[in-house]
């Protein structure tokens, strides 16, 4: 997506070689017109999957989730990092590993929000070992629901993610691959 690696290039800041910055349009500020973009780019992929709901974790992927529901007309659900009051019975709960943020969370999202007959569309800002993915896609199965697919925002293409997730049978689609982040230079994978 031709907006979306433009703005990588002008205001993505590297800081390794496997640690890529984007908090001024992704993860901290966010640019509301490249959301939309991105939802709607999304939901152009996914258009023909009848997808039902779609996922993400708390809260760098609620932006493009929630632009990507709203394309699609269709429920967004987040699961939770932190324990809440009021969310306690019926959860479902996986321990997912975060690459950049170097921690371990439990992710919950309570049953109620999602059933059997659901075919979710998952939505993450960025795949590196695929962790988050996986952690959504385990938490999708554990009701009966089915994963139609994993959008990803920016890949690292030169970490594991995307071929942990085809291995394991997901078809992934990604607005944003990155080949090297090598001399502090971000180099795309061209399709």
């Amino acid at each position: 997506m031709k907006s979306l690696k433009d703005k990588i290039v002008s205001e993505g800041i590297v800081l390794s070689d496997t640690v890529l910055k984007v908090d001024s349009f992704l993860n901290h500020q966010m640019d509301p017109q490249l959301m939309k973009e991105m939802g709607e780019e999304f939901a152009r992929r996914f258009a023909e999957d009848k997808i039902t709901k779609v996922l993400t974790i708390e809260s760098s992927g609620i932006a493009p989730a929630l632009m990507t529901a709203l394309t699609l007309n269709v429920p967004l659900v987040f699961a939770r990092k932190q324990k809440s009051l009021t969310l306690r019975e019926d959860l479902i709960v996986e321990r997912v590993h975060s690459f950049t943020k170097e921690v371990t969370n439990d992710v919950t999202v309570s049953r109620k929000y999602l059933s059997p007959d659901d075919n979710v569309l998952i939505i993450d800002d960025f795949l590196a070992v695929g962790e988050a993915a996986q952690g959504l896609a385990r938490i999708t199965e554990q009701v009966g629901a089915k994963v139609a697919g994993i959008g990803i925002v920016i890949e690292k293409s030169f970490q594991t993610g995307r071929h942990t997730l085809i291995e394991a049978g997901y078809r992934v689609e990604s607005l944003a691959r990155i080949a090297s982040l090598h001399d502090s230079s971000v180099q795309f994978i061209e399709e």
